[in-house]
């Protein structure tokens, strides 16, 4: 088959994507990776083909001008996880009034009309998307392809969605509003398809989260795949190579909050101050620009600009992090306890249920002082059964297929879509 994956510039999105992607390819299957210029340099460095399409977004940008980039700039749908009784409908309607116009339009309006002359040029047989990227379903559907979202996090989209359109068919016909479909429908018409709800969730949808941590819609079609942790271009330095002399600790705030406007959501200075009083090696990860304000620091703690998590967190005893999906998922997958201080998007319900199954302990950042994280980090090291909990729920990870073992099934699903929907 010819697969197409595709996600607006950001990198998180297209590095929970890129084993996968290899997956697919080293199966046999033509694989292409379609996003804006910014991200050509990241797929093209995970070895992949990359199609440049349209220009550059502008969200972040927005964002920091905005003042909204230190809060949670997805807090309309934010409250997707919690019972369906508890979310009413002025607050499914007014998200979806809010996130549409500054978020889904502003990042794949950029890029969905050569989006969809590549799927014209390329034909591709599936297309793979991140479920913001809602330029790949009205591309995929222009060709007549299958197509399908692939989640990083919970299914906070899908879960809203089938919220939303459930309330919306009670309403009286004159009262119904949906910003998504119309603003999707205008999308299509321009490239002669018709809207149809498959645009908002694919045919069906790739989850990558264990059970304990997963949301899902009702009705949607789901396939479950084990996150592959994939950092990018990387270097295992020699200091690794070798098992730490006493317990090792991981403080991480993300590489990414750096790269934006925004920077970090709490003191790193504070936070290494506090972490280097433990009897521990402290490893902490901070942007080059931010290291010189933290001063002379003990012989505990190593400052670094850049370590891959993937081979770090393997030989640490604990790690603090801001809750992003590339943390939290690797230190899953090392079954290394964490402390998560989350800030944006699904963070801020992924991290409550991590510390529910004994794997790690929950600080918000207005709780995350330097003492307080000092000591829950004491308590992860100092109390087995967080350690023996981050185990369990590394196997939780684990049972799941990977990416290899999920492609029989991707191909199962396109040939069931094909059988009854051949290309346009």
């Amino acid at each position: 088959m010819r697969i197409l994956l595709s996600c607006y510039a950001e990198k998180t999105g297209f590095f929970s994507m890129a084993p996968l992607a290899w997956a697919l390819r080293t199966a046999g299957h033509e694989v292409r990776v379609a996003s804006q210029p910014e991200l050509v340099d990241a797929i093209t460095e995970a070895g992949l083909p990359a199609v440049s399409v349209g220009r550059d977004h502008s969200l972040w940008r927005v964002l920091a001008a905005q003042g909204l980039a230190r809060g949670n700039p997805v807090a309309p749908l934010d409250q997707a996880a919690l019972p369906e009784e508890e979310v009413s409908w002025e607050y499914l309607r007014d998200g979806f009034r809010q996130v549409v116009p500054w978020w889904f339009r502003l990042v794949n309006e950029p890029m969905v009309d050569d989006l969809v002359d590549f799927c014209r040029a390329w034909r591709p047989d599936l297309v793979l998307w991140d479920p913001r990227t809602f330029a790949a379903p009205v591309a995929a559907e222009a060709v007549g392809a299958a197509h399908a979202r692939l989640t990083w996090g919970m299914d906070f989209y899908g879960r809203a969605r089938r919220m939303f359109t459930d309330r919306l068919g009670q309403l009286p016909e004159q009262d119904r509003e949906d910003p998504l479909a119309d603003w999707l429908s205008r999308v299509a018409e321009r490239h002669g398809v018709a809207f149809d709800e498959t645009m908002t969730h694919g045919h069906f949808t790739i989850d990558q989260l264990p059970d304990p941590l997963r949301i899902r819609a009702r009705g949607l079609h789901y396939l479950s795949m084990r996150h592959i942790p994939y950092n990018g271009r990387s270097v295992t330095p020699p200091w690794l190579w070798a098992p730490p002399e006493r317990p090792r600790v991981c403080l991480t705030l993300g590489v990414s909050a750096m790269g934006r406007a925004y920077g970090y959501s709490v003191s790193v200075g504070e936070l290494v101050e506090s972490l280097a009083e433990l009897d521990a090696e402290i490893v902490a990860t901070v942007a080059e620009k931010e290291q010189d304000a933290l001063g002379t620091l003990p012989d505990n703690v190593r400052v670094e600009s850049f370590v891959p998590l993937h081979a770090l967190l393997p030989h640490c005893d604990a790690v603090v992090h801001h809750g992003g999906f590339g943390s939290t998922f690797t230190a899953i997958a090392s079954g290394t306890p964490q402390v998560a201080i989350p800030q944006q998007f699904d963070a801020q319900a992924i991290a409550p249920r991590i510390a529910a199954q004994g794997a790690g302990i929950h600080l918000t950042t207005a709780q995350a002082t330097g003492d307080r994280v000092r000591d829950a980090v004491t308590r992860l090291l100092t109390d087995p059964a967080h350690t023996a909990s981050a185990g369990s729920l590394r196997r939780a990870a684990e049972a799941l297929p990977s990416p290899g073992a999920l492609v029989p099934a991707i191909e199962t699903a396109v040939s069931r879509y094909t059988a009854v929907a051949p290309h346009a």
